[in-house]
Order: structure tokens, then sequence, then C-alpha cells
């Protein structure tokens, strides 16, 4: 089943929005790899700039500083971003200015050794952009300017025809064809396994027939919000009202068109909320934030919201609200839910009960 789903996601084009998603996402989870990868072209700046300055008899020099202090400022600018495109345009500007800066340092070295030093630059330089998490448009930009700014033919009397020049002529085209290549297959492996993650989360925590949030979703939700332990917290547990009747005359078709729009109700009218089809015709709302009163307006609407939908197979609902105080489980809150539900069941339906003791012991 996993290769089945797998294959068939591949052979999908990805909308827009969802390599948008992707982009932040991978950008977000990597944001911290970035800033490694910042700092140690810095660090490997610094030290081949040290090497060559004292080594080599040049000195540092202000441009040697300036180069320091942006490379600096880019990686904090870095801490901060928190966009994926804000990066692609941040990316390129390190590019920029590591590039003029090794080319600083290299023309320092000897004029014979200058043209591999140059290569080597280039192939660590594209290595690095191949698996930052950066769009097509900023990597060939920054491969462009990469090759542009460390011409290994630049100041090196290296002819492109002679037998050094062609040789490190193939290399940089089998180098460049390399890394393009890598790059896009990594890409694209990267936005199928976020694709087939986000469809096999989606079956595991999202409702096949209502398409909102399962039982298992809001066990996880209401669970974490209990332990934040927030004011004003209530379980609410929704019962349509004589379903079973609905599917005994209709059909099953009909019943699963009442599901969803009896879903559609709770969604738009709890789209602050934790909502989730327990299973069957039942479904629960976690509130937060709300006192009683503003508890029992809520779904004291919800109940005429569906009340006053007097289409095709018109139903209502019940309701069972209970408070859920500091301390409390969430298996303690669905019980009295339901024991509230219960109550509502059996004192007319189409109403909601709030829990209390006397309900409880009824």
């Amino acid at each position: 089943m996993y290769k089945t789903l797998e294959a068939h996601i591949r052979q999908q084009v990805a909308p827009a929005a969802l390599r948008a998603e992707f982009r932040q996402h991978e950008f977000e989870a990597m944001r911290r790899f970035c800033l490694l990868i910042f700092c140690i072209g810095i660090a490997i700046w610094l030290v081949f700039d040290l090497i060559v300055s004292y080594l080599g008899d040049q000195g540092l020099t202000w441009r040697s500083t300036a180069f320091l202090a942006l490379l600096g400022c880019l990686t904090v600018v870095l801490g901060f971003t928190r966009r994926s495109q804000h990066f692609d345009v941040l990316n390129l500007l390190f590019v920029v200015v590591i590039t003029l800066g090794l080319r600083l340092v290299i023309e320092g070295v000897p004029i014979t050794v200058r043209p591999v030093w140059l290569i080597l630059t280039v192939s660590t330089v594209l290595y690095t952009v191949s698996v930052l998490p950066v769009r097509r448009w900023s990597f060939f930009c920054a491969m462009g300017i990469t090759w542009v700014v460390l011409n290994p033919f630049h100041h090196t009397r290296v002819e492109p025809f002679e037998l050094e020049g062609a040789l490190l002529l193939s290399y940089a085209l089998f180098l460049s064809g390399l890394v393009i290549y890598s790059y896009l297959r990594l890409r694209q492996a990267k936005l199928h396994n976020f694709y087939l993650t986000k469809v096999l989360l989606e079956q595991a925590y999202i409702d096949a027939l209502t398409e909102i949030p399962n039982r298992r979703s809001f066990m996880a939700k209401a669970e974490r919000l209990l332990q934040l332990a927030g004011p004003g917290q209530f379980l609410a547990m929704i019962d349509i009202d004589n379903f079973k009747q609905v599917n005994d005359r209709f059909g099953h078709d009909i019943g699963d068109e009442v599901l969803k729009r009896v879903a559609a109700h709770i969604r738009a009218a709890m789209a602050d909320y934790e909502i989730a089809r327990l299973g069957g015709e039942e479904f629960a709302i976690f509130f937060q934030g709300l006192d009683e009163q503003g508890a029992e307006q809520r779904v004291g609407a919800l109940c005429q919201r569906v009340r006053d939908d007097v289409g095709a197979h018109a139903v209502t609902i019940s309701i069972g609200l209970a408070r859920v105080d500091n301390g409390d489980t969430l298996s303690l809150a669905l019980i009295r839910a339901d024991q509230a539900l219960y109550a509502a069941k059996h004192s007319g339906k189409d109403r909601f009960v709030l829990w209390s003791a006397p309900v409880a012991e009824h």
C-alpha cells in the first residue's frame, strides 16, 4: 500500500500552495543548519585570510575587516529571518560577499596554484548552496555568481583551450552538471516526501467523510490543552438526534450527507476551538477561554443553527457540556460530558445540558 501511494504521489504535480508550504517547512527545519553553514563559511574564510596574510607576508588590510563585518552582519540577520523567500535573497548576498572575499584571498597565493584553489573553492561553494533550502532561481543565481567571481581563467595565465585550461573547463562543466542534477533530484525527493507525509498524517488524523479532525487528533490536542491548564475550559459532546432512523429510512448515503452537513455547521460555528468527529454520529468540541455563560451561548447557538437548517432530511442535535477544572483528566471530562449528553437525550433532545452532580446521579 505504501509503495502504491508513493507511486501515485510521485506522478502528481504539486500545486503552488503545497510547494510554498514545503519551502517554508524546510527552511524552518533547517534554519539552524543554515546558521551553521554561514558560521563555518566565515571561519574558513578567516582561516584562509590569516594564512595568506601572515605566511604570505601580506598583512591584514581594511578590506579583510570589511568582509568579516559584512559576513557577520548577514549571519546575524539570518538569526532573525523567518520566511523562506527572505532566506533566498539573504543567501545570495552571502554568496556574493564570501566569493568576493575568497577571490581576494586567492589572489594572494602564487599564480601557478591559483587555478586549482579557485576550482576547489567553487566546488565547496556550489556543494554548500545545493544542500541549502533555496528555490531554483536563487540556486542558479548563486551558481552564476560563483563562476563569475571565482573564474579560474581570470588573472591566472591559463588559456581555456590549452592542456591545463581544457582540463579545468571539462571539470567545470562536469561539476556544474553534477551539482545541478543533484540539487534538482534532492529537491524533488524532499518535496515528494513532504507531500507523502502530509497525506499520511491527514489520513491518520482527519476524518475522511466529514473532513474534520478525528478522535485520535482530538484526544492528542485536548490532552495538550489540559496540560497547559488554560482558563475557562469546557468539553462538549454532540449527538445527532434519531440518526439511526435516518439511516434505516433513507439509506447510508443520506446518512453520510447528514453527517457532513452537521460537521460543516460545527466547523463553521466553532472555528476557534478544537473539534472532532469521535465516531458514528458523535462529535466533540473543546472550549478554552470561556466562562460558563459563554460556553452555554456557544452550544445553544449551535443547536439553533442545526435546527434552522430545514433543507432535505433535516435533523437536530443534543449536546452534553461539562466544565473542565484544574486537575481533571480528559477521561473524566469525557465521562461527564457523556452523562450530560445522556440527560439531554432523555429530556426531549434538540437541546444542551450542563453537567452537574444531580445530572450525574440521575
